[in-house]
Formats: structure tokens, C-alpha cells, sequence
């Protein structure tokens, strides 16, 4: 490996487009540009072609009916067509909402919004791996209960979700199951039927695919409000020209990912492994986070005592590795004059103490990580750590005997 290291680790952020769905793109930016709303002439049957054979590739993907795939432009796109356009369409089914405490934002913001509106909301607890108990989600069900939205899982810590039996006490009292699958879908094995869910959200930047190319499962014969009005593109639900490129490109990648997710996970929970096991080895004061074996492959997540993770993720970078800083801070609380720094939710919820939460780092191998690059961050790492720890007031402390943490 060259000295002018750049080693990707951040694939729970984004993935980079793959090659060969960029090939199946390119000739819908200006070669066949026609609009598919155009059906009176060859250009735009041609698109209006090309968005059946996308939405195929996908509802294959999640083994779903095409007509029960609905292209949106963002997971975030997705997660509110889901929750508000069901609420807003069936306002006899109640207004009690069940979540998890450990959601994306446009999960969290969007509740917090509808409570406002009069919604009641319970955001079920998770234990120290972060997983729900079903048990505790059936507790929660009242007669009002009219929407439970979990995570299929989650890409901070990894853990992967019990959707399945969520869905079927969702399924046993008539409500409503919606999951978030932006970090699973094209990741793992997804399959719509199998779970009893009624809504999925997917997201193709997050699996090779192109930025600005999502898509709701929707099980058909429910009926959701659109969230704004405008043509009847996506069967009346999301009105606006389609991002054909991106949605050429999400069926490109939907089709990679069914036909080499074996190859893809068995690689990566092998790489996973041995990151987790080296890491475990050489690292003092580490804490790994998440569930250990419910878990997205090629993920792993931790926090180191006494240092930040915001120094740890540039030192990394120096040394031409790029991970995250598993939300540590969040950036989106601003206040007037200056961002306002919170501790991570998702860690929190775990069980983190706030003041260890600065300390967390997210590292999510992709596809085409290799053995040789896990290896690269297990040697720079003990120096890297140690140098941190020389470097932390808190460490000098416990060296002179008041460990703060104690």
C-alpha cells in the first residue's frame, strides 16, 4: 500500500456509486432524456420504460410487487411519506405513535412536530446492545395505537432490529408497521413478506447506488396522503418529474445487490470480525458498542475512555483513514450565535455516560474493503490511542490517582 493512504471506513455515511450502475445511468442524462410522463412519443416511453425496470430491480430486492414501490429523492423523503402520510389519510386509527428511542432525526424531528398536533408518542427503550424487547413494544399498544415506526437498524452502533416480531404484534392489532431500512437495505437480506411490515424505507446512496434516488415500499392497498400535491406521478403519491438517472441507477444497484449480497456480507462479517477481535487485543480502555452479533456486517462501533473521538477521527485522517465519529455531537442543535454540542442520543439511550460519549468512533467497511486496509488500522491504532491518552487531562488525572471516572 502507497504512503498517500486513502482508506474509506465511513460506508454507513454514504457508499460510492458503483462503477457498472454508473454505466446504466449515463445515457439517461442527455442521451435518452426523455421525461416518462411524455408517453406520446419514443423519448419518453423510453424513460417511462426505464422507471419499470428500476421499480422491478427494486421490489426484487426487498421481494415485494413493483406497483408497491414508490421512488422518492431521500430516506428522509421516505420516513415522512410513511408516518405522516398514513396518519394524515386514517385519522379514525388514533393518535398514539410508537417509536424507538434511538431513531434517525427525521424520525425524531417529525414526532416531536406531531406532538404538537395533538400526537402522543412512546419511544421504547433499548438495552445496552441496543435492541427492543417485542415484549415491551406489545406493553406499549394501546386501543389509540395507530403507527409503530423502528429502525430496521441502526447506523451508528450496527444493531439490527427484531422487526419481524415487532411487525407481527403491530399485524395482531390492526396496526400500522412502518421501518426505517435506509443502513439494511442492499446490506442484508430484506424481505418485505417475511417481516409483515406494511412500509419500508430504502435509500440507493447507502448501497452502491446514486445520491437522490430512495423509494418507499408501500403494501399495497394502504392508503397514505402524498405530502405535497401536484401531478400523479408515483400512482398520485409523489408528484414531481422523476429523477429518472437516479432511479435508473437505483434499479442498477438494487440488481447488484441481490446477486452478490452473499459474497458481500459473508466478506464482510469475516473483516468485521477480525477489526473487532484485533481491536479488542490491543486497545486499553476500549468499549465496544451495539449489539455483538445482531449487527450490520463490516460494522463496528466503540468508544475509548479518556479521549475524544473528534481527535481520534482526525488523527485517523492524517494517517489516511476515514471513519465517523458516531454522532458524538450532534451539529444540527444550533442556537442563535453558536452550535450547541449534545451528547449522542443513540449512545445515551445504550447506556453511555454523556462524558464518555465524546470518545466514540464508527468504523463501516464496504464491499470492497480489504483485509490488507483492517489491518493497516489495526497497527496505526495502539500509537494513535496512546499518543491520545499522553494528551488527555482526564488520563493525568487517573494517573495521579483521581480518575475522574471512578
Amino acid at each position: 500500500m502507497s504512503d498517500d493512504r486513502k482508506i474509506y471506513f465511513d460506508h454507513q455515511a454514504t457508499t460510492p456509486v458503483d462503477y457498472r450502475v454508473l454505466d446504466e445511468m449515463i445515457p439517461y442524462f442527455s442521451e435518452h432524456f426523455g421525461n416518462p410522463s411524455s408517453h406520446i412519443h419514443k423519448e419518453g416511453v423510453r424513460a417511462n420504460a426505464a422507471l419499470d425496470t428500476a421499480r422491478k430491480r427494486v421490489a426484487e430486492l426487498v421481494n415485494s410487487k413493483p406497483e408497491e414501490i414508490i421512488f422518492t429523492s431521500c430516506a428522509t423523503e421516505s420516513n415522512n411519506l410513511a408516518v405522516q402520510g398514513f396518519l394524515k389519510a386514517n385519522p379514525d386509527k388514533g393518535k398514539h405513535i410508537i417509536i424507538s428511542e434511538i431513531e434517525h432525526y427525521s424520525i425524531l424531528n417529525l414526532v416531536m412536530r406531531l406532538k404538537s398536533e395533538g400526537y402522543d408518542v412512546t419511544a421504547i427503550k433499548v438495552d445496552q446492545g441496543g435492541l427492543i424487547d417485542p415484549e415491551v413494544v406489545s406493553r406499549a399498544v394501546r386501543d389509540d395505537t395507530a403507527l409503530i415506526s423502528i429502525n430496521l437498524a441502526n447506523s451508528e452502533i450496527g444493531t439490527i432490529q427484531p422487526i419481524k416480531q415487532i411487525a407481527s404484534i403491530a399485524r395482531e392489532q390492526e396496526i400500522f408497521m412502518h421501518t426505517d431500512g435506509a443502513i439494511a437495505v442492499g446490506n442484508i437480506p430484506v424481505d418485505v413478506n417475511d417481516l409483515g411490515i406494511d412500509a419500508l424505507t430504502m435509500s440507493a446512496h447507502n448501497y452502491y447506488g446514486p445520491k437522490g434516488a430512495a423509494a418507499l415500499y408501500l403494501k399495497k392497498g394502504t392508503d397514505i396522503n402524498p405530502l405535497f400535491e401536484g401531478g400523479f406521478q408515483e400512482y398520485g403519491l409523489r408528484s414531481g418529474t422523476e429523477n429518472v438517472p437516479g432511479i435508473v441507477g437505483m434499479g442498477a444497484a438494487s440488481a447488484l445487490a441481490r446477486a452478490e449480497m452473499p459474497a458481500r456480507t459473508g466478506r464482510l462479517t469475516k473483516l468485521g470480525k477480525m477489526l473487532w477481535k484485533g481491536l479488542e487485543e490491543e486497545i486499553e480502555y476500549i468499549n465496544f458498542t451495539g449489539h455483538p452479533e445482531k449487527r450490520l456486517p463490516g460494522h463496528v462501533s466503540f468508544w475509548i475512555k479518556y479521549i475524544e473521538g473528534e481527535s481520534l477521527l482526525l488523527m485517523l485522517n492524517i494517517k489516511g483513514v476515514m471513519a465517523a465519529s458516531g454522532s458524538a455531537c450532534s451539529s444540527n442543535l444550533r442556537g442563535e450565535d453558536e452550535e450547541d454540542l449534545a451528547a449522542s442520543h443513540v449512545l445515551t439511550a445504550i447506556g453511555v455516560p454523556a462524558e464518555f460519549c465524546s470518545g466514540s468512533l464508527t468504523v463501516s467497511l464496504g464491499k470492497d474493503s480489504t483485509q490488507e486496509e483492517v489491518q493497516y488500522l489495526l497497527d496505526i491504532m495502539p500509537e494513535v490511542v496512546e499518543k491520545l491518552l499522553m494528551m488527555s487531562p482526564l488520563y493525568a488525572d487517573k494517573l495521579r490517582g483521581k480518575d475522574p471516572y471512578s
